[in-house]
């Protein structure tokens, strides 16, 4: 069977980009297209949202600051209906903003002005992913108590219920839960889960250990599975 090449894989990813700056919306859409991806867009947040919800993509891009729905809200309620990837774009200095943005589903963030090599660096990783398309659902489960990870599969499923993870949540909780005793610093995570460099802003792995233990443990201020050693990192409890 003829291998599928990368570049052939990426021409099949559609992407909503939204930005209210209708010139760096043009550049953006130009140089995503030449890279092969399908490219839809939007100017503001209303707009944004029901095109999310009509439509089926691999990637939004999401700019904060938008007219009618702001990008928040918008990520927030996208979030609700779809596990779609999402990278939200903050201006500088909206530090807050950018951790909102997170807590609110977001697998990712730049800040502008962006390179836009960096973003297409970004996008690139996310699609390394496994495709769930063709992925057998019941293959290589690990069984932790009352929770199961289907590895292949990427699904979770706590007492026979399925939980909604995002990719970047499901990655980390993977490689915690397969190293078992194992302590990750916070600069390792960001290295092995978002695959470059943060530049020390370690709160990105901060906010998804805390969404992921809302999200697994009975009690998250207490927890019994993703565990803190403090001053050094995050590890999963031996078995």
């Amino acid at each position: 069977m003829h291998k599928k090449r990368w570049g052939d894989y990426l021409m099949s990813k559609k992407l909503l980009v939204v930005d209210d700056e209708e010139i760096l919306l043009k550049g953006l859409k130009y140089s995503l297209e030449q890279e092969g991806y399908v490219l839809d867009t939007a100017i503001e947040g209303l707009e944004a949202y029901e095109k999310a919800m009509n439509n089926e993509y691999d990637l939004v891009i999401l700019d904060l600051m938008l007219p009618k729905m702001d990008g928040l809200e918008v990520c927030r309620k996208i979030r609700e209906k779809s596990m779609v990837p999402i990278i939200i774009l903050t201006a500088k200095g909206e530090d807050t903003s950018k951790v909102l943005g997170l807590e609110y589903g977001a697998d990712d963030y730049l800040t502008k002005p962006f390179n836009i090599l960096e973003l297409k660096a970004r996008i690139k990783a996310i699609f390394r992913r496994v495709d769930l398309k063709d992925v057998p659902i019941h293959t290589n489960i690990l069984d932790i108590d009352d929770f199961t990870i289907n590895t292949l599969g990427r699904k979770v499923s706590l007492d026979g219920q399925d939980i909604s993870l995002t990719a970047k949540e499901f990655d980390l909780l993977l490689l915690l839960a397969t190293n078992p005793g194992k302590i990750y610093s916070r600069e390792e995570l960001l290295e092995t889960i978002w695959g470059y460099e943060y530049f020390g802003d370690v709160r990105t792995v901060d906010v998804h250990v805390r969404r992921l233990r809302e999200k697994i443990e009975s009690n998250s201020s207490q927890p019994k599975y993703i565990l803190t050693k403090w001053g050094v990192g995050y590890y999963f409890r031996n078995k």
